[in-house]
Parts: structure tokens; sequence; C-alpha cells
């Protein structure tokens, strides 16, 4: 009987466990996620093809605060200075490869249903500002990861390490 018993208690405390690990990666509110992140890996994928678009060592910040707004922050770590040092007398192909290296929204956020759900007020990509965006979210101890339709094309997939 004690096996049994044993037996038993040992499938309710996994069960458990395993409840506990969904709970934790998907069934989050915005106050479970509220803190600052930096950026850990960023990678999007267009049929077969996928690319860092911030590289292998992306750079960035996310901050949730608890009465839901947010930024994030996104850029390389090699975006070019400007040869003239000067931001208004930068050359095209500076220009271009500083505006496709950084990427900033902001706005309000909340969670629901697996998702994060972003409602950006402004944006460097300005044909996102006043858009609702809905987005799959992972979360699982420090690591916020959630999957968003590109404005490159493609999905991206974004993950982010909690650092306060």
């Amino acid at each position: 009987m004690n096996r049994r018993m044993l037996a038993i208690s040992t499938a309710s405390a996994l069960i458990g466990c395993v409840i506990a690990l969904s709970n934790d990666a998907l069934a989050q509110s915005a106050k479970d996620i509220v803190g600052t992140y930096t950026v850990a890996s960023f990678l999007n994928v267009q049929g077969d093809k996928k690319t860092e678009i911030y590289g292998p060592h992306p750079k960035g910040l996310m901050r949730l605060d608890a009465s839901g707004r947010y930024i994030v922050v996104l850029m390389r770590p090699d975006l070019p200075k400007l040869s003239s040092n000067n931001r208004a007398t930068g050359t095209a192909e500076e220009y271009k490869a500083i505006s496709l290296g950084s990427f900033v929204h902001l706005g309000t956020y909340d969670v629901a249903d697996g998702h994060i759900i972003f409602r950006l007020e402004n944006s460097t990509y300005p044909n996102w500002d006043g858009e609702v965006q809905k987005r799959k979210l992972t979360v699982v101890g420090d690591e916020l990861k959630y999957e968003v339709s590109s404005s490159m094309g493609g999905t991206s997939t974004v993950v982010w390490k909690r650092i306060q």
C-alpha cells in the first residue's frame, strides 16, 4: 500500500510541475513580465532563408513598466559612424545602414491568451504607428520570447533576457 501511495504522490507532484511549467510559459499576465530586458537574439525567417537582421550579437533593450507602457530599442553593434561627423550630412549608404540596422517602437502593452499585445504609438518604421500587434509569447524563467511578422518580410523571433 505504501508503494502505491508513493507512486500516486510522485505522479501528482510531476503533474503539478508540468502544469506549473506550462503556466509559466503561456499564461502570463502583464504584471508577471514587468521589467527591463536585453535582447539575446533576433532571427528572421523567410521560407528557407534565416537572417540575423541585427547581427549575431544584437544590442537592445525592452522596458515593460507596471503602468502598461513599453519601449523597444534594437540595433546592430556595428552601425557605421557618419564620415562627416554630422547627423545632418551623412551619405545615403550610411543612412541606409543605420535605418536597416536599428529599430525603435513604443506605446502600451498588455498580455492575454499567451500573447503580448503591443499598441504602437510611435516607431522608426512609421507604417506601424497606430497599429495593434498581437505576438505569440513564451516566458520561461528570465527569458521572454515573441514572434512577429517582420516589416522586412517573413517572421522574426525575438528572445529577451530579463536584467531587472
